[in-house]
């Protein structure tokens, strides 16, 4: 393949106009996004200097989205989720303009920055699954929806490489509350690309039942069907125990590797460009074939990343971890999407996404206090490696459960009409070399 081939190739998704509009617009808003979250902890850490307090802000800003996304679900289900989208981007842009006034004029406190993450926690519980279940409708043809999503994860973790680094410099010369400005600017561009996309009306059926029931019947869907269920426990495992290491990073940066904000920052970096990495790969595959056997291997890096990095006390070589950290991180959670949305049906889809919002956002409130409160009795990197062994146990467990994944996989999406090497990603990873190639032919 030449150069400009893989170029097409991994950028194909970029020829449908409205996902054009969303990508340019979410990769400047999302570096502000980054600016935000870096900056956030940064700025608890200076006013209270305690490590528990960093876990409590943390958990008051994913609560919401715990309790609230399975109702988010069913709403993106039922209206019209462009709607939805545009609506909770401005309100996160009213959001970071008051955090960011709050922090200029030194009138900050503890309780704004708990109210505010509240806020914003419960705004995101209904962005993620309604911007997750909007790329299928900006993306014409299904067999590019895992490029698409791949783009996605492109384009967020471009961003966490670009903006906690430049957080990083901001923090050392300028303070929080420019940040926090940049990221309510950065808003303006998604929520203008929004504005101009023409975007057909989604045909809904509406249903004469009870939100309650509709939830109930999203539940029995996910957790009644196997891979959904298992791909969602991994993912609720590795987010509760092992992604919740970033609370920690401010006490890491500072008290373990005996550094500033910039230590900070550039770790958080690294862990971007490792995501990046990952990013990249993905979105130049041709096809999702073997995609589903990056799913133990991904999570068993990230785990073996949080163990080794634990014992580490030189700053290079920690940034080398935070590499094969993020890479680990961002493979796991782009790939699971991707046969999450392929394998779900479209009326469902709403609601199977808030479960994955639940999974990767809404177990993070209990990570983050886990986290916060086991560091106070154990200590910073003790806390990290009880995350990274949890996560090569789940990389196992999963493992071992893909002979039986594999065989519920490819009746799907036979009967979805999905291309048959997306079968193949669950399929081979378990399969001997002669039933591999004989599934890979499309048999």
């Amino acid at each position: 393949m030449n150069i400009s081939s893989g170029i097409n190739t991994m950028f194909r998704s970029l020829r449908y106009r409205n996902y054009r509009l969303f990508f340019g617009g979410q990769s400047i808003s999302l570096i502000g996004t980054w600016m935000q979250r870096i900056a956030m902890p940064w700025l608890v850490y200076h006013i209270t200097g305690s490590a528990l307090l960093l876990g409590v802000v943390s958990f008051a800003g994913q609560i919401p989205t715990f309790l609230l996304a399975p109702f988010a679900g069913v709403i993106t289900d039922r209206f019209n989720r462009y709607k939805v989208l545009l609506v909770t981007q401005i309100i996160s842009l009213v959001q970071a303009v008051i955090l960011a006034v709050l922090t200029l004029t030194g009138t900050i406190e503890i309780w704004h920055i708990v109210v505010l993450s509240i806020l914003l926690g419960a705004v995101n519980a209904f962005d993620v699954p309604s911007r997750h279940s909007f790329v299928i409708e900006m993306v014409e043809r299904k067999e590019d929806l895992g490029n698409a999503i791949a783009l996605n994860s492109m384009m967020f973790n471009s961003a966490r490489l670009i903006g906690p680094s430049v957080a990083g410099i901001i923090l050392a010369s300028a303070g929080e509350g420019i940040c926090f400005l940049i990221n309510a600017v950065s808003y303006i561009f998604v929520i203008a690309s929004l504005l101009f996309m023409k975007v057909k009306t989604r045909e809904i059926t509406r249903k004469d039942i009870h939100m309650f029931r509709e939830l109930k019947e999203g539940l029995d869907y996910a957790f009644g069907f196997a891979p959904i269920k298992h791909l969602l426990l991994l993912l609720a495992v590795v987010n509760l125990l092992g992604a919740s290491y970033q609370v920690l990073m401010p006490v890491f940066a500072k008290e373990v590797l005996q550094g500033g904000s910039q230590t900070y920052g550039f770790l958080m970096g690294a862990a971007g460009f490792g995501a990046l990495l990952g990013a990249v790969y993905l979105a130049s595959r041709e096809s999702v074939m073997k995609l589903g056997r990056l799913i133990p291997a991904s999570v068993f890096l990230f785990g073996s990343g949080l163990v080794a990095i634990a014992f580490m006390r030189i700053f290079p070589v920690a940034l080398l971890l935070m590499i094969f950290i993020g890479l680990g991180l961002m493979l796991h959670t782009a790939t699971s999407n991707t046969i999450l949305q392929t394998i779900t049906e479209d009326d469902k889809r709403g609601r199977v996404m808030s479960f994955y919002t639940m999974a990767i956002m809404g177990t993070a409130p209990f990570g983050s206090l886990l986290a916060g409160f086991l560091a106070k009795t154990v200590g910073t990197s003790q806390t990290i490696v009880i995350g990274g062994l949890s996560c090569l146990a789940g990389a196992f467990f999963f493992f071992r459960k893909l002979p039986e994944l594999k065989n519920i996989v490819r009746p799907v999406y036979v009967r979805m009409g999905i291309i048959p090497e997306v079968a193949a990603g669950i399929q081979t990873a378990s399969e001997p070399t002669g039933q591999s190639t004989r599934i890979n032919n499309g048999i």
